[in-house]
């Protein structure tokens, strides 16, 4: 009898695209600095210049907290050690990026107060204030149920598919509004709104990049 073909395996590993969204983690940074140091003037919490304060924000939301959450995701595939320190990493991640984008959301208030706006008038401002209040629930309901001591295994294990889920969707929320908020920083198509165009697909393609590194299985 003739032998049978040898079976191929087209399993992707996940390593690959987590290596691609770091890289791309780095690329937005320096594209979101040059942008807001070269074109924007800097950044300050106190200036005469109140679009320094809006850097600010901007900086927090994109780098501190959009970046910071795509690696708190992919830390299961990123850090090569135990199950423990993996979730460690993943856990204080989270918490940065939530100090970051906390912080970030005063900025945005202390904007509009300082250069007399009005507060919460905008697609972006009610996505971000929904994405930050989910993300927060989401951040005290993991702790809970994966740190704190005293949660039975039986709880946990029913809970993780909604965490995943509820994980996923507030980075992708994140993203969207993100989106929102380059729009409104858009002036024209000169070299400032290639940077703000380009950050804004390198940033797709982070949710991408992070959303496939979840799924796919860790190489070794």
């Amino acid at each position: 009898m003739p032998a049978k073909p040898k079976s191929r395996s087209y399993q992707v590993s996940a390593t690959p695209v987590t290596m691609l969204a770091h890289l791309i983690v780095v690329a937005v940074a320096a594209l979101v600095l040059v942008w807001l140091l070269h074109f924007e003037e800097g950044f300050a919490f106190k200036a005469a210049n109140k679009i320094k304060i809006l850097n600010v924000h901007t900086f927090l939301m994109i780098v501190g907290f959009i970046l910071i959450a795509g690696e708190a995701i992919m830390a299961y595939k990123t850090i090569p050690a135990k199950r423990k320190v993996q979730k460690a990493g993943h856990l204080m991640l989270h918490l940065i990026a939530l100090g970051a984008g906390v912080l970030g959301v005063y900025t945005a208030f202390k904007y509009k107060h300082e250069s007399g706006g009005k507060d919460m008038v905008t697609l972006h401002s009610w996505l971000g204030m929904i994405t930050i209040c989910l993300f927060g629930l989401q951040w005290v309901l993991g702790f809970f149920s994966y740190v704190f001591p005293g949660s039975e295994m039986s709880a946990r294990a029913s809970y993780m598919p909604w965490h995943v889920f509820g994980g996923m969707f507030i980075f992708f929320l994140a993203i969207c509004t993100a989106q929102t908020g380059l729009l409104q920083r858009f002036k024209t198509l000169n070299q400032e709104g290639l940077i703000v165009n380009f950050t804004g697909l390198l940033l797709v393609l982070f949710a991408i990049g992070v959303g496939l590194s979840a799924v796919l299985p860790r190489g070794y």
